[in-house]
């Protein structure tokens, strides 16, 4: 799809916000260092913010003067690494983390020895050293473990964790953000400002995840991929260290489910109840919306406080960007009756249709002066240059960061994706079925990885992770269970499900892992093979993916590469090259001997001109 901003922006969930995405490091078995270059500070948006490229002259958390042009979008697991939202924050825009699956990801970086002290660094910067020597003793692994071997992994979530996984999330999200907050020597990197992207649809560990980026001065929080009606109040306690619930979907129940957290509990627990008096500075909030309808509901009953109901900002963003999107207006994944074929297009994806535009006019007056950015295919300047002339404070980008030098998604994976670039259009296919949510979700057509047919059903299905289960009401044992149609399917047929909702689902958790360079090990033997199967990379990514050409290079050792701080030139500034080029062609405009045509040639260079002094403009705000 070719996105085009008039009026209209067709609407849908977020990349990484939505995105439960690609992710982490290591080229191939053990963790590489993740080192991020410095970098000067740039510009910000075109709305009231203070002086770029300079320091900061508000503390850390002082978000009111922060309205950033450019949102790195949060893609997890662990795509947007603490390397590139650092970057991107020294620049001077918003970097994002991801905080899908933190606790799972830092537990697995220490069963790797933690190379270069990585979260060791930050690690000893949180307040409860007793808590971090109890995560610390019970995985660390000195030197890295055997590659043979599967990871140690937490508890699956449920809606009374135990406090191990509790103490693990809060760790796991309170290091990313610190770690993106801070240089390598500890200094605080005054820029833009750090937020930290977490799923709605992964319910059970939304609080924890806020709770422990909190503790690192989060300066804003971003969700999608649902409706997150209850998180600006519960941000609300967190700060203020109160008790707060979240209601929880649950199949079949017939009375309101909710999980609890008391942090006075949590301290009490962990043996240090003085960090109660740790004050806290509230973050932003914005929420990813697919509708004007969406936005004045959040508006009206969101759970937080103040005219806006503790929401800042809002994200649009488009069903080409990557991860997962919201589904077309009216369609709904029926694996019984499959009445969603209907809606389905040659290729066997979702059609998107008027239905699921949304008009800018109707929602810039719905959302009441606040500011709003878009995404989904925005990762061109021009594209920067038509929001901020529309009053929109900026672009959203996700997939162009993915494959930056700074991003977490494993190294190899890189190489092979850029390559393709260079030689054709990558393929990205919008598969209305391999995530368990049932939401689409992007996947790039790559032999390696489980988009292949025969790859997918080599794989032995075990679900040890869990985050996209889905909990349900067993009426026989008037208990709470929980299943995924990815997981076994004679397991899954127990708990209620049916077979064919099993069919083309793919387990999100464990590939999306082993995009990060955190493969487990399974249970179960490869096909063919007396070696253990080794979970695979499954890569999401926008219909932007083929961007990459206008930033990536050939390195001295034939490496394609970019930096970050590439994709954030371009944005910025690139484009005043081309229009610079461009009007060199009308230099002797003037000359042209036919009257029309002069004028014809003269208004075009008149054009190109102001566009210049456009940009000119931006980049000394």
């Amino acid at each position: 799809m070719v996105a085009r901003i008039a009026l209209v922006v067709v609407s849908c969930l977020p990349l990484a916000a939505i995105a439960f995405s690609p992710a982490s490091p290591m080229a191939t078995g053990r963790s590489s260092l993740r080192t991020a270059s410095t970098s000067p500070l740039s510009p910000l948006g075109n709305l009231p913010v203070r002086a770029p490229r300079a320091a900061a002259a508000a503390g850390a958390s002082d978000i009111s003067m922060r309205i950033p042009k450019i949102i790195q979008g949060g893609m997890g697991v662990q795509v947007s690494s603490w390397t590139l939202a650092r970057e991107v924050n020294r620049a001077g825009e918003l970097g994002v983390i991801s905080g899908t699956a933190m606790e799972t990801v830092i537990i697995r970086w220490l069963q790797e020895g933690d190379p270069g002290g990585i979260y060791k660094r930050a690690l000893d910067r949180f307040p409860d050293q007793g808590m971090v020597k109890r995560v610390w003793d019970r995985y660390y692994i000195e030197g890295g473990k055997d590659e043979k071997k599967p990871y140690k992994n937490p508890a699956m979530w449920t809606i009374d964790p135990n406090g191990d996984l509790e103490e693990a999330t809060v760790l796991g999200n309170y290091a990313e953000v610190w770690l993106a907050k801070h240089e390598d020597d500890g200094t605080l990197i005054k820029g833009g400002g750090v937020g930290i992207n977490c799923l709605t649809k992964i319910q059970l560990p939304t609080i924890q995840n806020i709770y422990g980026a909190l503790f690192a001065d989060v300066d804003y929080i971003i969700m999608g991929a649902g409706i997150p009606m209850e998180v600006p109040g519960i941000i609300d306690n967190l700060c203020e260290h109160k008790d707060c619930k979240l209601a929880i979907d649950v199949d079949d129940s017939p009375e309101p489910v909710y999980t609890h957290f008391s942090p006075k509990a949590f301290w009490e627990r962990s043996g240090d109840p003085s960090q109660m008096k740790r004050k806290m500075t509230r973050p932003s909030f914005f929420p990813i919306v697919s509708s004007v309808t969406l936005a004045q509901a959040m508006l009206k009953r969101a759970t937080g406080a103040g005219p806006t109901k503790g929401i800042q900002g809002f994200i649009i963003e488009y069903p080409t960007a990557g991860g997962h999107n919201a589904p077309p207006r009216g369609f709904r994944y029926d694996a019984a009756a499959k009445s969603h074929v209907l809606s389905l297009n040659d290729r066997g994806e979702p059609v998107y249709g008027e239905k699921d535009e949304i008009n800018l006019d109707k929602f810039k007056n719905a959302v009441k002066g606040l500011p709003f950015w878009l995404a989904g295919y925005y990762a061109r300047p021009d594209k920067l240059q038509e929001v901020l002339a529309l009053g929109g404070a900026g672009i959203q980008v996700g997939t162009s960061f993915a494959f930056t030098k700074e991003s977490g998604l494993r190294q190899d994976v890189k190489q092979e994706v850029l390559k393709k670039v260079v030689t054709g259009d990558v393929g990205v296919y919008t598969d209305p079925v391999a995530s368990p949510t049932g939401f689409p979700f992007k996947v790039l057509e790559l032999e390696d990885s489980l988009w292949k047919e025969d790859k997918y059903e080599a794989r032995p299905r075990v679900c040890n992770l869990g985050y996209l289960r889905t909990a349900y009401y067993d009426t026989k044992t008037e208990k709470i269970g929980y299943r995924c149609a990815s997981e076994p399917v004679d397991i899954y047929l127990k708990k209620g499900g049916v077979t064919e909702a099993t069919v083309g689902r793919k387990c999100l958790c464990n590939s999306l892992m082993a995009n990060a360079g955190l493969a487990q090990v399974s249970p179960f033997k490869a096909q063919g093979s007396e070696e253990k199967y080794v979970e695979e990379i499954l890569i999401t990514a926008g219909d932007d993916v083929n961007q990459c050409r206008e930033y990536m290079k050939n390195n001295a050792e034939g490496v394609y590469e970019y930096s970050a701080m590439d994709v954030l030139n371009y944005l910025w500034g690139k484009y005043k090259d081309e229009y610079q080029k461009e009007m060199n062609l009308y230099s002797h405009a003037e000359q042209a001997e036919d009257p029309k045509i002069r004028e014809s040639l003269m208004a075009k260079k008149k054009e190109l001109e102001e566009r210049i002094k456009e940009v000119d403009g931006q980049l000394k705000k």
